[in-house]
């Protein structure tokens, strides 16, 4: 009978495979299941507007222009 032997270092490097596996399916599969459900129509798209908050007016927008120069 054999039996390996492994280092700390590759110990380590075992469980650090393995969880970044683990957290890229999970981030994968969350991923999927929301496009998957947006195509079924069970989710409403999520919008990301972040520039719907800020009330800049184009007039502010000139004067700060024209101060520069």
């Amino acid at each position: 009978m054999h039996l390996l032997y492994f280092d700390p270092g590759l110990g380590a490097m075992i469980i650090q495979t393995i969880i970044a596996a683990v957290a890229g399916f999970v981030l994968f599969s969350k991923n999927l299941m929301y496009k998957i459900k947006l195509f079924l129509g069970l989710t409403k798209p999520i919008e990301d507007d972040v520039f719907d908050d800020i009330d800049i007016k184009d007039s502010d927008v000139e004067n700060e222009k024209s101060s520069e120069l």
